[in-house]
């Protein structure tokens, strides 16, 4: 078969894509239905694909947001109707010595299970990131308790803090030390929490820190050693500064957590878990909060308390985002 193939006036080779026909401009015959089903298809199906996610957090997360936010601002009982009543029941809690027992309880929990938590969290990936063996069994061990229900694990820790016949207290009997109160006293009792808390999140971080780890260069530890820099010296200089925004995102995750600390607290306590003790002396703002809506019966008091949670998470973001923004001006980003 003959074909024929002619230059362009330049020289240059002809194209063979052909040529757009002029026909299509003027005289077109508008778009068909299938046309037009793939216009909205290509439109529409992006939001379609997102819309279940949406329509879930209105109904799940938006609308008892709001319908709190309205709750705190009325006087609720439990089978009685709503009374406006203004921001009393945030002034209410400003003169509530249990509201601001509870805070103090909220903070000194969070400090007491979140500081040795992440600090064992990075000296457990710190080892797991050696050539160990049998490492891969280590790093599913350390997930273990963070896979135990709250349930079972607390059961476990009340048997041994028990100041009976406790193992906590028959150990501190050998080595000679007195015998401690755990459910009563309030130190003892946020320790115990603490202990159980801590027990749960530490291997859980451990595993987040050791992912970030496994990301630092390792031609930066080969250059430290020939400069005849230790291990410690590696760890302190290079893995904590290459490491430092997944640690501050441990630690604003692990303080939300510990504002929102409910089940630890209510099964150790068994009978007055959901006062926090006789005393209330490890009453958590979760704690209390479910004490006013559903023990007490005042759902006013109790939407306030989840409103003022949520201003305090707010305020834990803000911070985070600011030390977030520092650090990337530091690194010149």
């Amino acid at each position: 078969m003959a074909t024929s193939v002619r230059a362009t006036s330049d020289g240059s080779p002809p194209s063979s894509r052909p040529a757009p026909s002029t026909s299509d401009k003027s005289g077109s015959r508008p778009p068909g239905w299938r046309a037009k089903l793939f216009q909205f298809d290509t439109k529409a199906a992006p939001y379609a694909y997102v819309a279940p996610f949406f329509i879930l957090f209105a109904a799940f997360g938006l609308f008892p947001l709001i319908y709190t936010g309205w709750l705190s601002l009325h006087q609720v009982e439990l089978g009685t109707h709503a009374k406006w009543v203004g921001f009393d029941n945030y002034t209410g809690l400003w003169d509530n010595e249990f509201f601001w027992k509870a805070l103090r309880n909220t903070f000194t929990l969070g400090v007491l299970s979140t500081v040795p938590q992440l600090l064992i969290a990075l000296g457990l990936a710190h080892l797991l990131n050696y050539k160990l063996r049998g490492r891969g069994f280590f790093r599913v061990a350390v997930l273990a308790p963070y896979a135990t229900s709250v349930a079972a694990a607390t059961l476990v820790f009340i048997q041994m803090f028990n100041p009976d016949y406790g193992m906590i207290n028959q150990l501190f009997g050998h080595i000679g030390l007195g015998h401690v109160d755990w459910e009563s006293s309030k130190w003892p009792a946020q320790i115990a929490i603490s202990t159980i808390v801590t027990w749960r999140w530490t291997g859980y971080n451990a595993l987040i820190y050791l992912a970030a780890m496994q990301a630092v260069s390792a031609d930066l530890y080969e250059a430290a050693a020939l400069d005849g820099a230790s291990r410690w010296r590696q760890f302190l200089n290079i893995t904590i500064p290459s490491i430092r925004p997944t640690i501050l995102f441990t630690i604003i995750v692990s303080t939300i957590g510990a504002t929102q600390l409910f089940g630890e607290p209510l099964m150790f306590g068994g009978g007055v878990g959901i006062t926090g003790g006789t005393d209330h002396q490890y009453q958590t703002l979760s704690l209390y909060m479910y004490d006013k809506g559903w023990n007490t019966g005042e759902l006013g008091q109790a939407s306030a308390v989840a409103w003022v949670m949520l201003l305090i998470l707010l305020l834990i973001g803000a911070v985070n985002l600011l030390i977030a923004r520092s650090n990337r001006r530091k690194l010149g980003a």
